[in-house]
């Protein structure tokens, strides 16, 4: 992965961002009864028009019209979502700069050897917005007809069956790793660098199944070109009610979601913090906002800042454990 330049001062620069934030708290907390009087900026570390910005659009609309001001969405890709990480990191604490945070920073937490900021200790927890399950899918026409039969094939010739996943690290890589590991199956993971570079694979039959989300193979599902075996969540898909998931399918304590919510940098007052989550608590049952949601593989709920962060913590633990035992190189 290329490195990001500006990442080797940056502790420099979020101390002194730290100190000048230190002089302004006063007049900080005097403007939180008014919160909020100018637009907000919410940072998403993901380019335009994918599904976690998506999201994040439709939910600041909601926030928006709840709040009476305007939610503007600042894209930041890049470098696993550390490029926005920082700028989320180095705002003021004010409530007016939001950061999309979640499973990719609970990932990034164990996957690279340092990072530019502590994400449980440089930002507070606002509410989770998003979850997002995974698909096991298959080609059309595989053998391979339910998660049983994909268990019993691994199980007959160990190391035979191919896993798809995209690129290593990422939470479609990591669910197959920790898939493998629960059902006591030795298979082969292949990684591609995109997407569509795995569907193929998938519809060639040069792998047998893949981890992959709704968004970015909901046609092929439609055209049936691949047929999906089993979900990675708690309980079944809205998307998708009839098919089991994966401890449905008799493999147990296997669930797998990936999520994101709203982050504010760690010294924002309290009230401002309470502002936030009261809205997004009022506006993500919207009926709407949730049939919208599901349309593109996602499940929206809140939580109190308390369990969001309390996700974050297990997740970095979760994920921690898994590239361990998969031996995936940290990265620098």
């Amino acid at each position: 992965m290329r490195k990001v330049q500006p990442m080797r001062a940056s502790h420099k620069v979020l101390a002194a961002a730290a100190m000048l934030f230190a002089g302004l708290m006063p007049a900080v907390a005097q403007n939180a009864a008014g919160y909020p009087n100018h637009p907000v900026v919410l940072i998403v570390p993901y380019g335009a028009g994918g599904v976690a910005d998506v999201g994040m659009r439709l939910l600041g609309e909601k926030l928006g019209a709840r709040l009476k001001q305007q939610f503007v969405i600042e894209n930041r890709p890049g470098a696993a979502g550390i490029v926005a990480a920082q700028a989320g990191a180095a705002a003021a604490p004010d409530g007016y700069t939001l950061l999309m945070t979640g499973n990719n920073n609970a990932i990034a937490a164990s996957l690279f050897k340092k990072l530019p900021y502590d994400i449980l200790t440089d930002f507070a927890s606002v509410s989770t917005a998003a979850f997002f399950d995974l698909l096991i899918v298959t080609r059309a026409g595989s053998p391979l007809h339910s998660l049983a039969d994909l268990v019993a094939a691994a199980k007959a010739n160990p190391g035979k069956l191919n896993i798809g996943t995209i690129v290593p690290g990422s939470t479609q890589n990591l669910a197959a790793a920790l898939f493998a590991s629960t059902a006591g199956i030795k298979a082969t993971i292949v990684t591609f660098r995109t997407s569509p570079d795995m569907a193929g694979a998938v519809m060639r039959g040069d792998v047998d199944v893949a981890f992959e989300f709704y968004a970015a193979i909901h046609g092929l599902l439609a055209d049936n070109k691949i047929v999906a075996l089993a979900s990675t969540g708690a309980a079944r898909t809205a998307y998708l009610p009839n098919l089991p998931t994966v401890m449905e399918s008799g493999i147990k304590d296997y669930e797998v979601d990936s999520w994101n919510g709203l982050s504010v940098p760690a010294a924002t007052p309290k009230p401002i913090v309470a502002t936030l989550n009261t809205a997004m608590q009022a506006v993500i049952p919207d009926p709407g906002l949730q049939r919208k949601a599901a349309q593109l593989g996602m499940a929206m709920r809140a939580s109190t800042p308390e369990a969001m962060t309390a996700r974050m913590k297990a997740d970095i633990a979760k994920w921690g454990a898994v590239i361990e035992k998969a031996g995936i190189a940290k990265r620098d």
